[in-house]
């Protein structure tokens, strides 16, 4: 595991030639198939079934001007993106900041198991700061809210479990829940697996003493985990149901798990992520935890992008937040599992300190004099910029570098599998002719996006519209002397449907295939495709490995792509860079 040096600074950006690789007359292009992995061909991987000609031609290894593709295969999952164990899917955070550092860095899920597996957590002074005005017969709440699953990408349940404990063994009265469904990254139909234990294990606290209860929830795509101001309506949602309790708007139930029966017997079509907002409330009909002055807050999830608008939310001062009428700001200790956005400090305060991750391909190509250009529609903006920058919002150098948003569609994936891919395209052609960039790096969403929605159909309409795309824009690519990488940075829509662990066949369900969707990632390994200028002096190289002292490492990871890329500019990568997948070829 890299800790990542410092051998950048002090002057010492400027990079070497690299002996063997000559950078290309138009630029090298990062192109991210988001959430498209390499499964088994059978009728649920959407990648497989999909009509893609042009992606065809490609992976059986030739370029639309007959000339010579490159192949292979990268690990995205586990620790070679630097999450705990091997069995951890990876997701699109981890993956990009893979990507963007060249090397693997301890991710946010590895760091905060670690602060909850020694107890670190429990003696920082932010966690004494939240629990000391919740502490003795004081009238002041914990309220402690976020994703409420085992899904690790986001966020675990075990973190909560734990923070209640270690709070009422602080001596706080009273603590308040706020959760919100997945349905994404664990079954799409799963909240009453978690919230019934929860429910069980509150009540035998509450018999103990302590007065402690879910107050609200929601689904996570519709209510508060908001992501690149997509849509502030779906916090102020979540803003209604945590802070201001308003049962005059929002349903109410007796319990969690009474709110979520209600919703799936009303809709059978519904799943978790897109559970309405609800209130708890009590015997009376009053609301169990509206969040009020003198209370505290900490939002658990540790993944930034889904975090930050929440935090916003409860951080910006009154006249400095035009997204939606809070109603009422309460003054509440406000805190933040990690610190979601270093560039603007939020939160202010954090339990655990996010991965500190340096000297990113982003950052070199500027300061070796060379453009950058970043696209994508705004599911994913942030992770060719803000991610792939190693977790910097800002750019190293607003001259040489154009980042450009695609405005997504507000609807559901399901319903516009196409999504923004035309527009990303014509945009990426645009800027190739009028900025010139060295690199580009663009995130396609789709396989992403539409298989998290569990629809096999959209996901194959989506993988189809994305090859239309690559069938316009890598033909450009290559007329104007670029070199393309065509990769992703996890699995996603080539496992649709949820296997039986003992047959590996689908589950049957309710899907029009007749099988149970699976909504989650994979751990799949991901493609790799090189093509363009000069690559026909180039062949993979076989002894790239994303860890030299990990035994569970086999091959090359995503991670490898940083040391990549730099080599397809001409540049030899810092000696830390895990190295290439591609090499010059031993008979050129």
């Amino acid at each position: 595991m890299n800790s990542g040096s410092s051998s950048g600074s002090g002057g010492a950006w400027k990079l070497k030639p690299a002996a063997g690789f000559t950078k290309p007359s138009g630029p090298v292009a990062l192109l991210i198939l988001d959430g498209v992995g390499l499964g088994p061909e059978e009728e649920y991987n959407a990648f497989h079934t999909a009509r893609t000609p042009f992606l065809d031609t490609l992976m059986a290894g030739k370029a639309p001007d007959g000339s010579r593709v490159l192949s292979g295969r990268l690990d995205a999952s586990g620790k070679s993106v630097g999450l705990p164990d091997m069995g951890d899917m990876g997701n699109s955070e981890v993956g990009h900041n893979a990507m963007g550092a060249g090397r693997v860095f301890a991710q946010g899920a590895k760091l905060v198991n670690n602060a909850f597996a020694d107890g670190s957590y429990a003696k920082s002074d932010v966690w004494k700061w939240l629990v000391e005005p919740c502490m003795g017969d004081g009238t002041s709440t914990l309220h402690l809210m976020g994703l409420y699953s085992d899904g690790n990408v986001h966020s675990h349940v075990n973190h909560v479990t734990q923070m209640v404990e270690c709070a009422i063994e602080k001596g706080v009265k009273r603590i308040r829940l706020h959760i919100l469904a997945d349905g994404r990254d664990v079954g799409e139909k799963s909240a009453l697996d978690y919230i019934g234990p929860l429910e069980k294990r509150l009540d035998t606290l509450r018999k103990a003493g302590t007065d402690v209860a879910v107050a609200s929830g929601g689904g996570r795509m519709v209510v508060t985990m908001d992501r690149y101001e997509a849509d502030w309506s779906i916090v102020q949602r979540g803003w209604t149901a945590h802070v201001l309790a308003d049962t005059d708007k929002l349903a109410s139930f007796p319990s969690a798990s009474q709110a979520v029966q209600h919703f799936y017997d009303s809709d059978p079509k519904m799943t978790d992520q897109y559970l309405p907002p609800f209130v708890v409330v009590d015997e009376d009909g009053k609301a169990k935890g509206p969040i009020e002055d003198g209370d505290s807050v900490l939002f658990w999830n540790f993944r930034g992008d889904r975090a930050i608008e929440i935090s916003v939310a409860f951080e910006a001062p009154s006249g400095e937040f035009p997204h939606f009428d809070r109603v009422r700001v309460p003054d509440v200790r406000y805190a933040g599992m990690m610190q979601y956005d270093g560039d603007r400090g939020l939160p202010k305060r954090f339990l655990v300190s996010p991965p500190s991750i340096d000297r990113t391909v982003g950052e070199y190509t500027v300061r070796n004099g060379l453009k950058r250009f970043s696209i994508s529609e705004t599911q994913k903006y942030g992770h060719v910029t803000y991610f792939y920058n190693g977790n910097r919002s800002s750019k190293f150098d607003e001259d040489k570098e154009l980042y450009v948003c695609i405005p997504s569609y507000q609807e559901r994936e399901d319903t516009r599998p196409w999504m923004k891919c035309a527009e990303v395209t014509d945009a990426a052609i645009d800027a190739v002719k009028a900025f010139t960039p060295d690199l580009m790096v663009l995130n396609y969403p789709n396989g992403d996006m539409c298989g998290h929605t569990g629809s096999t159909t959209a996901a194959r309409m989506g993988m189809e519209a994305v090859d239309l795309c690559l069938a316009r824009l890598v033909p450009k690519l290559l007329e104007a002397g670029a070199v393309v990488v065509i990769t992703a940075d996890h699995g996603n829509c080539e496992g649709m449907a949820t296997l039986d662990k003992k047959t590996g066949k689908p589950v049957p369900g309710t899907q029009p295939e007749g099988w149970k969707p699976l909504t989650s990632h994979t751990m799949e390994q991901v493609p790799v495709l090189v093509l363009g200028e000069g690559v026909d002096k180039l062949e993979m190289n076989d002894d790239a490995r994303w860890s030299t002292d990990a035994p569970e490492c086999k091959g090359p990871g995503i991670a490898n792509l940083g040391g990549t890329v730099l080599n397809l500019l001409g540049f030899e990568a810092p000696s830390d860079f895990l190295p290439s997948v591609v090499k010059p070829a031993t008979s050129a």
